[in-house]
């Protein structure tokens, strides 16, 4: 690294070479203590659910996935053979996002938001990226909204009792379960799916990183905790015993949020932008920089997102995105260099950050000893996979600290419609 790179980032308190192992096993620790119902900073959220032991078949389910300010719905058949078919997938606004709605209102607009649906299943798998507390008959207990719903009489209900209710009042035939979970079960179900005949596996992760980061797991029997086998819910995003960087300090005062969701905030999709902007505008304010680099990088008004850092460390010299811009028609070559610098240890930080939390996930499954059943672990999320290299340096981590110090097999994999097709089989699990 640039002597002046490496420099300014000590100085700033910026660790973006991470001990994976180290932070893994601190996240484990609390891990451990959360389901022992210990104080601990990640929920542990209990699931009473396990990956179908054989493949539906010649079944069909309504899906809903409800997150942010979309609300999708759809059917999703699995023929004679177990093969999913997605129909009438329809999207619209989330209820609650346009103006504050009364409980009475939030549901009815979902009933709506169904009726292209109405009749079509008995069951439903409800994807409900909102934090929850899951009930042993799958319905779920909404804890809080994120920002940008408004439905405060919400908050305490039985989500799928509630929709059940508001189905009935427009017509529909009993509904036999609604099955609440949220996306990272979804993604763990999907990864079991993608098994079939040719490979076996020996337990499973769920994983997103997107705008939100989170991860579930596929928790053995364990008599100290209480628990039988069954998905846990980790909420990762809220680890707080994590360095941060003056940057992050900075960046923490500004959000909805501040003081919570510290280990989120150095990876996922809604932060790095921001956080780069700062990083690069303190560096600039030190003249780490040419005069007009210095100049031009404290003129932006507004923060980088995401996908503009992305592109400059995809393309130093694309015109077309900000940085790119910046580094044709004023940087020298030093300038170039310390740019790039900069923005790939935020990457590398968010990469080395979702190894450590995939490898106390792994870990604690207690599952991936022989090579030929690993832990299959199923990614989603466009920052996982679109973001410079955090996909490939995330392998790389897993497979020094995993594969090579603790002898650990895992296997990344995807699949089409992954959140679609695991909220299917959630909503068929008895």
């Amino acid at each position: 690294m640039n002597t002046a790179v490496s420099a300014f980032l000590m100085k700033h308190n910026f660790v973006n070479h991470i001990d994976v192992l180290s932070l893994a096993q601190g996240i484990l620790d609390d891990m451990r203590h959360g389901l022992k119902k210990m104080p601990s900073d990640q929920d542990m959220i209990r699931t009473f659910c396990n990956p179908p032991k054989k493949s539906a078949a010649n079944e069909s389910v309504i899906v809903i996935d409800a997150g942010g300010t979309n609300f999708r719905s759809c059917l999703v058949t699995f023929d004679a053979a177990g093969t999913p078919t997605i129909s009438e997938m329809e999207k619209t606004r989330m209820p609650g996002v346009e103006r504050e709605l009364s409980r009475k209102e939030f549901f009815e607009q979902i009933a709506a938001n169904l009726e292209h649906l109405k009749n079509k299943s008995d069951r439903i798998g409800f994807c409900f990226s909102y934090p929850m507390e899951i009930q042993q008959d799958g319905d779920g207990i909404l804890l809080g909204f994120s920002k940008e719903v408004k439905a405060p009489e919400v908050v305490g209900c039985k989500v799928g009792e509630c929709l059940k209710e508001a189905l009935a009042q427009h017509g529909w035939n009993t509904i036999k379960r609604i099955t609440m979970c949220n996306d990272t079960v979804s993604a763990l179900l999907a990864g079991a799916a993608c098994a079939g005949e040719t490979h076996r596996y020996s337990s499973y992760i769920g994983y997103i990183l997107g705008t939100g980061m989170n991860a579930a797991y596929l928790q053995p029997d364990c008599d100290a905790c209480g628990i039988s086998k069954q998905i846990i819910v980790c909420e990762s995003g809220k680890y707080r015993s994590v360095v941060r960087s003056d940057f992050d300090v900075e960046f923490d005062k500004t959000t909805v949020k501040p003081g919570v969701f510290f280990l989120e905030k150095q990876c996922s999709g809604a932060y790095l932008g921001p956080v780069s902007t700062i990083i690069l505008q303190t560096a600039a304010r030190e003249s780490l920089f040419s005069d007009p680099v210095n100049k031009a990088l404290l003129a932006l008004s507004e923060p980088l997102t995401l996908i503009e850092m992305d592109k400059f460390l995809h393309g130093p010299f694309n015109k077309d995105c900000i940085l790119g811009k910046i580094a044709c028609e004023k940087a020298t070559e030093e300038d170039l260099d310390i740019m790039y610098q900069l923005l790939d240890a935020v990457a590398e930080r968010s990469a080395r950050c979702s190894a450590a939390i995939l490898t106390a996930c792994a870990i604690q499954t207690g599952a991936g000893r022989n090579a030929a059943n690993p832990i299959c672990i199923l990614c989603n999320g466009t920052t996982f996979y679109k973001t410079w290299m955090v996909r490939e340096r995330t392998a790389a981590y897993l497979d020094e600290i995993l594969t090579n110090k603790l002898g650990i097999h895992w296997e990344i994999v995807s699949a089409e419609n992954d959140i679609t097709l695991g909220t299917a089989i959630a909503g068929l699990i008895e």
